[in-house]
């Protein structure tokens, strides 16, 4: 018996669709820049602008012209307008294993690391830290759905004042359920602790628990159209003193696979790769999930999943035991759902896995407070925050903010490095496994935070 239905973050595959019909249309457009011509051809041609990005050449407009396209395409001075579409960035999970919180007692909050969370330990990165080497000065825009500033775990590292919400009428911090995607990731990357090399004062540490967590919201409930994620995109990668997030690095949690064919999804993931681009070129790093389809990209035809592969961007696989409860240790076994692909896998990291035969409960002790009591197979996933409390979770959405937290060690011990030295250093630093040099399955290894730290 397997339980694919737990999986927290599948990727949405080919369910791609318009936006609801109304009289008002968004487009996304792109330009070699974007400038007063280009404004005053969507004006002219029915349009307003809502978002335009000067040096990425992209800009989100909206008009109730229904020839508002063609006019704005003849115009000759953008070189593609495309109607925006919302896609299913992220599958709801039918059941994730959660564990409330009690916020109003820190005491219940001394529970989880040094028994239930393997993934830290398994890259050593407590070994880091006692090196001192916790991401601290590292700002990591968590392009997601909600994120929950009031959890204590992550509270003290959300810089609330440049989180954003590019969905509209809603804040950076609200989604929908229990689970939050968006907040479970950034547990994972930055769930603080005051001394970490004891855990004396979080339910769950992270895995750079001393980085600054920036919430950029495209999602709610999964869903996003095209103009959110590449506003997200570019907000987080513009300086602050422009009036950008100023992120060192992005972590983009989610993704959906595509036809090549699918009409206007090309265009709208050129418009993707431009934002990619414009990161890069500030020295931001953007980190994407490899999916969850169990492709291999590498011979996937006209498949391609995005934002993986998107621009220069870097995206990660997954691994995980299987068995973790009962004492298995073989943390960078292939996940049984991630996508690979030498083309497409930078590195792999821990995202948990699932596949653990039968629904036996397993119990493990806690620091503080009563024991964990959840099927054993619940074990093998990646324990993090919810708005809730804590839950698991396994997918790529969970392996990316892994290599995203090592990317910002790496960048907190070398604040000066340049884009292409950080994406060497976290890829010479990882764990050859597989194939000898680069795998389809590891990219160029599987990430490991105390070498990171000594590269």
């Amino acid at each position: 018996m397997t339980h694919r239905l737990t999986l927290a973050a599948a990727l949405g595959t080919l369910l791609l669709t318009p936006l609801a019909a109304t009289a008002q249309q968004d487009y996304v457009v792109t330009a070699e820049r974007w400038g007063a011509a280009q404004t005053a051809a969507v004006e002219a041609a029915g349009g307003t602008v809502v978002f335009g990005h000067d040096n990425a050449g992209v800009a989100v407009v909206r008009s109730q012209a229904g020839d508002f396209a063609a006019r704005l395409a003849a115009s000759e001075v953008v070189s593609s307008v495309t109607a925006d579409m919302m896609v299913q960035w992220q599958r709801p999970s039918a059941a994730e294993q959660q564990i409330e919180a009690d916020f109003t007692n820190p005491l219940n909050n001394d529970r989880f690391f040094n028994t239930v969370q393997w993934a830290p330990q398994a890259i050593d990165a407590p070994a880091a830290w006692a090196l001192g080497c916790t991401g601290a000065g590292v700002r990591v825009a968590v392009l997601d759905g909600g994120l929950f500033n009031g959890h204590p775990d992550l509270a003290p590292n959300v810089d609330v004042g440049a989180s954003r919400s590019f969905v509209p009428g809603q804040p950076f911090n609200a989604d929908t359920g229990t689970f939050w995607h968006g907040t479970h990731v950034a547990g994972i990357i930055a769930a603080i602790d005051h001394d970490p090399a004891v855990d004396v004062n979080s339910g769950v540490i992270g895995i750079a628990p001393k980085a600054t967590l920036v919430g950029v919201k495209v999602l709610h409930g999964g869903s996003g159209s095209f103009a959110w994620v590449i506003e997200g995109i570019l907000y987080a990668a513009t300086p602050q003193a422009q009036g950008g997030a100023g992120a060192d690095i992005i972590n983009m949690s989610l993704g959906a696979l595509f036809s090549r064919s699918d009409a206007g999804a090309g265009e709208l993931v050129a418009a993707m790769n431009k934002a990619v681009n414009f990161a890069n070129r500030y020295g931001v790093l953007v980190v994407s999930a490899a999916g969850n389809n169990g492709l291999n990209l590498d011979h996937a035809g006209d498949l391609y999943v995005a934002p993986a592969e998107s621009g220069s961007g870097i995206a990660v696989s997954s691994t995980g035991p299987m068995g973790f409860a009962l004492g298995a240790t073989d943390f960078e076994r292939p996940a049984s759902y991630s996508n690979y692909g030498t083309s497409v896998v930078h590195v792999a990291a821990p995202g948990g896995d699932f596949e653990l035969p039968g629904n036996d409960l397993c119990t493990l002790p806690t620091t503080n407070g009563a024991p964990v009591i959840v099927p054993c197979w619940a074990f093998d996933m990646v324990l993090s925050t919810t708005r809730t409390g804590w839950g698991w979770a396994a997918g790529t959405s969970m392996a990316a903010p892994a290599a995203s937290a090592v990317a910002a060690m790496i960048k907190q011990q070398n604040p000066g490095i340049s884009l292409g030295r950080l994406k060497t250093a976290l890829a010479n630093s990882a764990v050859d496994h597989g194939k000898e040099g680069r795998d389809p399955f590891y990219g160029r290894g599987w990430v490991n935070a105390l070498r990171a730290c000594q590269y």
